[in-house]
């Protein structure tokens, strides 16, 4: 059970400095939302790069804009920003050990990954589910994290038929039941 934290802030005095949130409660909380899972992509030949990443959201429609966050020491953004591009792949149940392959610091090769080229240069994983070529518009300062925005300028759904692959309490899983399209009662 996570211990709640009351806030310690004293509605007379809102300034009054209050305890920090515990990052591990804060980790375990936001554990139970459940998102998607996806590998972000980036680079040019001789420099590829890409990372598994589930802080991700669409932003605008008009125009087409995604963000994800991405920690400021992660190896992916360096490159990130020397090509100004990457791509967003949306992992299929299937690719479980894929995700795995390309969250921990010592990652994956992308070149030992069956992928493509989109127009826009970065590659994109080839037995994905969907993707979002994007191309970086800013960066902003999210703590230890960076918040990457991107302008959606190509997409497909290859694998759409394919299960998705989700992030729930820490643990990779797939839905438990398809969509129908039936109304819940």
């Amino acid at each position: 059970m996570i211990p709640v934290q009351p806030s310690a802030q004293n509605p007379a005095h809102p300034r009054q400095q209050q305890q920090p949130v515990d990052g591990k409660a804060l980790r375990q909380v936001c554990g139970t939302f459940a998102t998607g899972v996806t590998v972000i992509t980036t680079g040019g030949p001789g420099s590829y790069a890409a990372t598994t990443v589930n802080s991700f959201t669409s932003v605008s429609l008009e125009p087409p804009m995604v963000l994800f966050c991405l920690h400021r020491q992660s190896r992916l953004r360096p490159v990130l920003l020397e090509s100004g591009g990457f791509t967003v792949n949306f992992l299929t149940r299937q690719q479980e050990p894929l995700a795995w392959a390309f969250a921990g610091r010592e990652s994956a090769n992308i070149e030992d990954v069956p992928h493509h080229r989109s127009p826009q240069g970065p590659p994109v994983l080839s037995e994905a589910l969907a993707f979002l070529s994007c191309r970086l518009t800013e960066e902003y300062d999210g703590g230890d994290h960076s918040i990457v925005l991107g302008e959606v300028v190509g997409l497909g759904a290859p694998g759409q038929d394919a299960d998705p692959l989700i992030f729930y309490r820490g643990s990779m899983r797939a839905l438990e039941e398809r969509l129908t399209g039936a109304p819940r009662r």
